[in-house]
């Protein structure tokens, strides 16, 4: 199994998926509020924990949130923490 992540948005789930060799390992959950995602839940499978990749679905879920012109408002502890890590997606928060 690789370890390369292709990270998608699932509207009908609210959620984005990090998915390896088509297996969903990580998700980041929201809850759409207008133009602002509310950042719910970050969740990785068990035997995929320590690998970084709820880090790579959070930043591939922000550059999606930028590239669509929509804002972020985290409230899961992980998701407030990778905020608070990368100044560089400051300007998403609303």
């Amino acid at each position: 199994m690789s370890d390369e992540v292709d990270v998608t948005r699932d509207d009908e789930r609210s959620r984005y998926e990090g998915r390896i060799d088509g297996q969903v390992v990580s998700v980041l959950a929201f809850v759409r509020q207008g133009e602002v995602l509310l950042l719910t839940h970050t969740g990785t499978e068990p035997e995929f924990r320590g690998r970084g990749l709820a880090s790579v679905v959070t930043a591939a879920a922000l550059d999606d949130a930028r590239r669509r012109g929509e804002k972020v408002r985290p409230s899961c502890p992980f998701a407030v923490d990778f905020l608070e890590e990368h100044p560089e997606y400051a300007d998403l928060v609303g």
